[in-house]
């Protein structure tokens, strides 16, 4: 493409003589060490390292045009812009040949949920005949090919780049704040923006849990002309979105448990099962979920009113939703021998915490175990609220590790030793090794028991502990292996 091309997505910043608009560009890089001749480099300031300081590598491997936010003056033609990660979104997805216009893209946003809604929605449209790309915390998969996540949302340069890769008629992002923050979100364009919820987290990035909401409401400036909102009114961040987004003029559709909506939801019943009932334009449709959990009821929902939007037979939704297979390491269940039930979830909010274990005392768990540890350099201010959940709803929880991320071992387990000592009122445990915490849970548990492991979910372990696994579900089923070669011994 050449240069003047592609710049004119930048609002005419292009002011160079005739010879430099006709360079050629065949790619663009943020990472210098990725230049090849005839690339753009976009210099980023980021959180830990400042690109404009890697300018110069960029020109030396062949960079044929630069861009950053910094006035100077270089041997190859520089184009100074007043936010480069906006630039980078912008050319991206011109270099792309904007690829989020050739499918439907349905982006997801909110604190709870993002993961198991993607799913369902990619399930209905699948069972429906359709093809769909799908970018998320547990994966990225690209014309049925996997790829390992580097983050929930992908950076703008990845996340067109796949989209221009993919021959799928859908799109299915989960767009995370820090995301949104991070203009990773630059350059796309969205049929369908959702909002699930919103709930205390990340407040050690936004501070306040107003500037996460705003944060959240960026999602709907990419929506496409003829673009939608979907809104769960379940919560009062959700009555507040809607609102937000009806002062903005955006079209909205709308669900709720407790008042008139696009569609409501009514009849649910958890005592052992999880069934409900969705009322939409007149029509009644009763589901029976899989997936255990009052949460997992407004996930369904959301993917239902979406997919009903889209044009998928309500008849053909239902029947989806009943055979929905799960999500790894969401509410993923792994079942002990003697009877006990063990859940590997992402929980890692007071809410999501919550959502867990009220399911399992739906469905008449006879003692429930939580197992947990806190992330390094994450939104310490939850943790407190965290504990006390646990302390209220559980027979019996584990403090133990997870990911550091650089803070001292010794630090976290002295916070851990505190938070038990103020509120584990006898129920409380600080084992340290994750490990050794699951293996102390599996080899107390019994028939009936329901025993949680959060805030992992699928993620592998990023330090070693006692037994030769790499995460909490590679753990379960050494246990699970172990258990069965003793019994046939």
């Amino acid at each position: 493409m050449r240069l003047a091309e592609l710049l004119e997505c930048l609002d005419g910043c292009l002011t160079a003589d005739v010879a430099v608009k006709e360079t050629e560009i065949n790619g663009i890089q943020m990472d210098s060490r990725k230049i090849i001749p005839g690339n753009i480099f976009v210099a980023i300031t980021g959180f830990n390292m400042d690109g404009h300081r890697f300018i110069k590598d960029a020109i030396e491997k062949g960079a044929a045009a630069v861009i950053g936010e910094e006035d100077l003056e270089l041997e190859v033609p520089y184009f100074r812009v007043a936010d480069s990660r906006l630039a980078l979104g912008k050319l991206a997805s011109a270099f792309y040949h904007y690829p989020s216009r050739k499918r439907k893209v349905i982006g997801i946003t909110g604190t709870n949920g993002k993961t198991t809604v993607s799913y369902m929605l990619k399930h209905i449209l699948e069972s429906a005949g359709k093809t769909v790309s799908l970018f998320g915390t547990v994966s990225y998969v690209v014309n049925k090919e996997v790829y390992k996540p580097t983050n929930t949302t992908p950076d703008a340069l990845q996340l067109q780049g796949l989209l221009a890769q993919s021959m799928d008629e859908y799109a299915i992002l989960e767009v995370s704040s820090h995301a949104l923050v991070q203009s990773r979100a630059e350059g796309l364009e969205i049929d369908y923006g959702l909002f699930t919820n919103l709930s205390h987290d990340h407040l050690d990035y936004h501070q306040t849990m107003e500037k996460y909401f705003k944060v959240k409401t960026q999602m709907f400036n990419y929506l496409k002309p003829e673009g939608k909102a979907i809104v769960s009114e379940i919560s009062d961040w959700g009555c507040r979105m809607s609102e937000e987004l009806a002062q903005r003029k955006i079209p909205s559709l709308t669900l709720s448990d407790s008042k008139s909506t696009d569609l409501s939801i009514d009849r649910i019943k958890l005592n052992g099962i999880t069934q409900f009932t969705v009322t939409i334009k007149g029509e009644k449709f009763k589901v029976d979920l899989p997936c255990p959990g009052l949460h997992n009821v407004y996930n369904a929902a959301l993917a239902f009113l979406t997919a009903y939007d889209i044009g998928i037979n309500p008849g053909q939704i239902v029947r989806a939703l009943e055979e929905f297979p799960g999500v790894p390491g969401r509410f993923e269940m792994i079942s002990h021998p003697n009877g006990a039930i063990f859940i590997i979830d992402y929980a890692h909010t007071r809410d999501a915490i919550e959502y867990c274990l009220h399911t399992a005392k739906q469905h008449h768990a006879r003692q429930i175990t939580h197992i947990y540890g806190f992330r390094g350099g994450r939104d310490a201010s939850k943790r407190e609220d965290m504990v006390k959940a646990s302390s209220s709803l559980c027979d019996q929880f584990i403090l133990t590790l997870d990911d550091l991320n650089g803070v001292p071992e010794e630090e976290m387990i002295e916070e851990m030793h505190a938070l038990n000592s103020r509120y584990g009122y006898q129920k409380g445990l600080v084992i340290t090794d994750r490990t050794a915490a699951i293996q102390f849970a599996w080899e107390n548990a019994r028939n009936g028991d329901w025993v949680f492991i959060t805030g992992k979910g699928p993620e592998e372990y990023k330090t070693d502990f006692i037994l030769p696994v790499s995460s909490d579900k590679e753990a379960l089923l050494y246990l699970q292996e172990t258990c069965a070669e003793e019994q046939v011994v």
